[in-house]
């Protein structure tokens, strides 16, 4: 084989291999692009996580506030409950003053 044989040669194995790499180029750019319609659909999907981000975020928030009425209606109903519980202790112990009273009364008389 001479010289300009095994240049020839080398010539088609070198356009053969450019040709089986555009071509396998081609083949997976053909097979991945990504249609308009994947791509609205992404689009479609972004927005409604995005939507449903902000409902869960306006929840959360929602459920704070209700959280903090909720401590403070217990707190005032606990302050309340200790207020009777003092009242209801005291009226008992007027009732046994005044019971023990009218008791020593009908003793002496």
């Amino acid at each position: 084989m001479g010289r300009t044989e095994f240049i020839i040669a080398m010539s088609i194995v070198l356009f053969i291999a450019f040709g089986l790499g555009w071509f396998a180029s081609w083949l997976v750019h053909r097979l991945t692009r990504v249609t308009q319609a994947e791509i609205s659909d992404l689009d479609s999907m972004a927005r409604s996580l995005h939507d449903a981000e902000e409902a869960r975020d306006e929840a959360i928030t929602y459920f704070q506030q209700r959280e903090r009425d909720l401590t403070g209606q217990l707190s005032q109903t606990e302050a309340e409950l200790r207020a009777a519980m003092d009242g209801l202790r005291d009226a008992r112990a007027e009732s046994e003053e005044l019971r023990a009273y009218i008791e020593r009364m009908n003793a002496r008389g």
